[in-house]
């Protein structure tokens, strides 16, 4: 017999695990990225993007849509995975502590925190050019 791999539930499931890596980095980047000088301009920038996401698609796809959501989601609906939450902080909450919170509660922190890092991301950017 030997071994046989389903080359695309292979790939599925490396696609799986990168969303799991980049996405999550991701947002501790967008949240604590602009406390490393080096990584300012980038961190405004990755924040503008998602706020951009959240926005501007959001006017097409729903208000707070990710793309890297939705690709992850993608993935994870042909491995199998149903009733997925809206947020991906849900969706991470619950897969790493098996509570999956209030939507408007997870909706609530996201923002206000994403809010608060791009005004912190903003001032250490943008305090010098006085």
């Amino acid at each position: 017999m030997g071994f046989r791999i389903n080359m695309m539930d292979f790939g599925l499931h490396i696609a799986n695990y990168f969303f799991y890596a980049f996405h999550t980095v991701l947002i501790f980047f967008n949240l604590f990225g602009w406390l490393h000088p080096k990584l300012r301009k980038f961190n405004l920038i990755s924040l503008l993007v998602t706020f951009g996401s959240w926005l501007l698609l959001g006017i097409w796809k729903g208000w707070g849509y990710c793309f890297l959501t939705d690709w992850h989601y993608k993935v994870l609906r042909t491995l199998g995975e149903r009733d997925l939450p809206s947020s991906y902080i849900a969706f991470l909450m619950e897969k790493t502590t098996g509570w999956l919170p209030n939507a408007e509660l997870v909706d609530s922190f996201t923002v206000g925190l994403a809010l608060l890092a791009l005004l912190c991301s903003l001032w250490v950017n943008f305090r010098n050019l006085r």
